[in-house]
């Protein structure tokens, strides 16, 4: 079979200006071949090669997902095709990358986040098949939801709505229904749901304010408000909505105070 020259061209990186966070990724992955020359080949392929963090978040994200379907070189210009169009996926990719350093006390650095952490690669790859979604390519978005599920061991919808500044910790187990709504500066930590209560539909999936801290195992149960500033305890299952700067905690969930911080996700403190 024939293939077009347009399926064959690659998609250029967007043009964009110069940014000081990805002079100071540049910066780390040099001094990271500097100090390890065993990492001389890794830091040159996803990073030093690249005139740009749309280039080399897209060659790390076709990394992971090309397969004998798509192969690494198309899931790449997918990836820039969908950055091109709507911009806003690159500025939230840069602010969860700030997120990720600032609130895991493991790492001090981006090239970590940008090559390692599947809690930041899961939400860039979401936001690049939402795109798809939106644009009514839903077949293409579910098989990426696929790969996704299989590759991370977690679920995101592509319909579900994320906001930027989101930092997803370890991410294993985690599940976000296809009406569900994330926030920005949200902090969600491993085996989280927001999901539904049964077999409802329309709008049947949590709305996650400003600033939440969900804590791992939390279970968020139905179209139900989550306020800005509250904090979900770990193992608690949320039925109702939590009112703004609140603490609940307990199955099911109840107030057990105010919280002393006004956007707990921001220091990652899980005490009551």
């Amino acid at each position: 079979m024939q293939t077009t020259a347009a399926a064959l061209r690659a998609v250029r990186p967007p043009a964009l200006p110069a940014s000081p966070l990805w002079d100071t990724i540049r910066q780390e992955a040099l001094s990271a071949r500097r100090s390890d020359p065993d990492l001389s080949r890794l830091v040159e392929r996803t990073i030093l090669a690249h005139e740009n963090l749309a280039s080399a978040l897209a060659y790390c994200l076709a990394k992971t997902f090309a397969d004998c379907y798509f192969g690494e070189p198309r899931v790449r210009d997918i990836v820039l095709e969908a950055i091109a169009d709507d911009p806003d996926i690159l500025v939230a990719a840069c602010a969860d990358l700030k997120a990720s350093r600032e609130r895991n006390p493991a790492y001090r650095d981006y090239i970590a986040p940008l090559l390692y952490f599947k809690g930041f690669q899961s939400l860039q790859w979401q936001r690049v098949f939402h795109w798809a979604w939106v644009r009514g390519r839903q077949q293409l978005a579910t098989h990426f939801q696929h790969r996704l599920s299989a590759a991370y061991s977690l679920d995101i919808h592509p319909a579900a709505r994320m906001g930027s500044g989101i930092f997803i910790d370890h991410a294993t187990g985690i599940v976000i229904g296809e009406t569900a709504v994330v926030g920005d500066d949200v902090s969600i930590l491993h085996d989280v749901t927001l999901g539904g209560t049964g077999k409802q539909t329309g709008d049947r999936h949590p709305k996650i304010g400003r600033g939440v801290l969900i804590g791992a195992g939390a279970k968020i149960l139905g179209n139900i408000v989550v306020g800005e500033g509250a904090k979900i305890a770990a193992g608690s299952v949320v039925l109702a909505e939590v009112a703004p700067f609140t603490t609940v905690a307990g199955i099911p969930a109840r107030p057990v105070g105010r919280n002393n911080q006004a956007l707990p996700a921001l220091s990652m403190d899980q005490s009551w």
